[in-house]
């Protein structure tokens, strides 16, 4: 069963910026881009580095340590040196404020 954490405040993300946070036992990364949210596990399958300080690029964020691309919309590995899926989150906004589904 999910349970819905709410994390911050929609105007607290500013656009192509990913943005580090705690949701129960989980380190997410938020990104905002255009009118749409992405949370992923905030941690390279690589090697563990957190994803927070990565660009992004073509729809993925790019592990700022080794290069590995992960898609925002899924968590899929698309390059190495990552192989492995990272968890994706579903986003959910209400009143001005967002949270995600752990």
């Amino acid at each position: 069963m999910s349970q819905y954490v709410e994390l911050d405040a929609l105007n607290a993300l500013s656009p192509g910026q990913p943005k580090p946070y705690r949701a129960g036992a989980w380190d997410i990364v938020v990104v905002r881009v255009g009118d749409d949210l992405y949370a992923l596990e905030n941690r390279c399958s690589h090697d563990d580095e957190g994803l927070v300080g990565g660009e992004l690029e073509d729809g993925a964020i790019v592990c700022p340590r080794h290069g590995a691309k992960f898609c925002l919309k899924t968590g899929d590995a698309l390059c190495p040196p990552a192989y492995e899926p990272i968890r994706r989150f579903e986003v959910r906004c209400q009143d001005g404020r967002f949270g995600v589904l752990i």
